[in-house]
């Protein structure tokens, strides 16, 4: 059994990482010892190493949680559950990737259209445009 400490020495985390990670349900005790310290397992190594590798690909706290619900119960699913999981987190990924490229876009035309140049910027067309959209709102 590990303490919170050695645990997360061997995970390469913080303390305050792994109590975020048990506040949200990712991970939990094991048990706890006499002094009421967190008491972590070996497998919870896994479990941390598992949930770091889900947040560099982009997974969000929740989709995680769902993720780890799948690898504990993923002698009942198949891969094509699993698989359908991340083509929906491609999905939205797409959908954001969209997104900013209209933000660019709209971005790079105020950009455009502004002189640039060290008068005032009392008839800029940056923030006449930006209050125009706000008048029409």
């Amino acid at each position: 059994m590990l303490k919170i400490g050695q645990l997360a020495t061997q995970a390469k985390v913080s303390r305050d990482t792994l109590r975020f990670y048990e506040k949200h349900g990712l991970i939990t005790p094991t048990n706890r010892n006499v002094a009421g310290y967190r008491l972590y397992s070996d497998s919870d190594i896994h479990r941390i190493s598992f949930i770091l590798s889900a947040k560099e690909v982009g997974f969000t706290l929740n989709e995680i949680h769902q993720l780890l619900e799948l690898e504990v119960t993923k002698d009942q699913k198949s891969c094509e559950d699993v698989k359908q999981f991340v083509d929906t987190k491609i999905a939205i990924v797409n959908q954001r990737l969209a997104e900013i490229k209209r933000i660019k876009k709209s971005l790079q035309t105020l950009s455009n259209a502004c002189c640039g140049g060290d008068e005032p910027a009392t008839h800029c067309t940056i923030l006449e445009a930006l209050g125009d959209q706000a008048n029409q709102a």
